[in-house]
């Protein structure tokens, strides 16, 4: 699988087929610039503006933003409901976990977590490869939160998102506190926004920090 950070929450997963789906494009309010991307599917967390500027999209996609399973060419994914805040979604709403079958990996996406999984919940996602977790706080889960998660998660791969970099336009943390929940782990910072990840070459768990541009 190809993974390649367009900034914020917006992913786009590429299956060795060439099936690409895109996850939560942002609008150009937050700072970063998408235009015209070309997947084959797109799933929306939830309904902000940082999260669901499908206009950002070429071409008429397959959109996806109700939790349950779907099918988006041979890649299975699966929504569960969770909600923005810590308050039962009373302050900023519902949100979706997306999870992603692809190449033999499952790949989950968070959106705007506000709060920490059930058990419940876990216990159907059930071990992750990748976890794309955003650990800004403030509007989402806070860097302590994500790193205990991935640990329930048993995720091999964490990649953050929603934080502050020198393009996003409003004040959430940035990476130094995820850096220092994890001193110890393997970390590699990419001076590029893709990645190529493969069930074979996994290992033990590891940051991986993706640039945006």
């Amino acid at each position: 699988m190809q993974i390649t950070w367009y900034g914020h929450s917006c992913f786009l997963l590429t299956a060795e087929t060439g099936y690409s789906i895109l996850t939560d494009p942002c609008d150009s309010e937050t700072g970063y610039e998408l235009k015209d991307i070309l997947c084959d599917a797109v799933t929306v967390s939830h309904d902000h503006h940082d999260h669901n500027c499908l206009s950002s999209v070429a071409g008429t996609p397959l959109v996806i933003r109700t939790p349950g399973e779907h099918t988006a060419g041979d890649i299975l994914v699966t929504g569960f409901s969770s909600y923005h805040d810590d308050q039962l979604g009373a302050r900023r709403g519902e949100n979706i976990v997306f999870s992603y079958r692809i190449d033999g990996l499952n790949v989950l996406h968070l959106g705007d977590l506000g709060h920490m999984l059930s058990d419940d919940t876990v216990e159907k996602i059930g071990n992750v490869d990748v976890l794309l977790a955003p650990i800004g706080g403030v509007f989402t889960i806070n860097a302590k939160t994500a790193t205990v998660l991935a640990d329930r998660l048993n995720a091999k791969v964490l990649i953050p998102m929603h934080y502050k970099t020198p393009a996003l336009h409003f004040n959430v943390e940035g990476l130094e506190p995820l850096l220092a929940e994890n001193a110890g782990r393997r970390t590699h910072f990419l001076n590029a926004n893709t990645a190529t990840l493969t069930r074979d070459a996994l290992g033990e768990r590891r940051l991986l920090i993706l640039d945006y541009k």
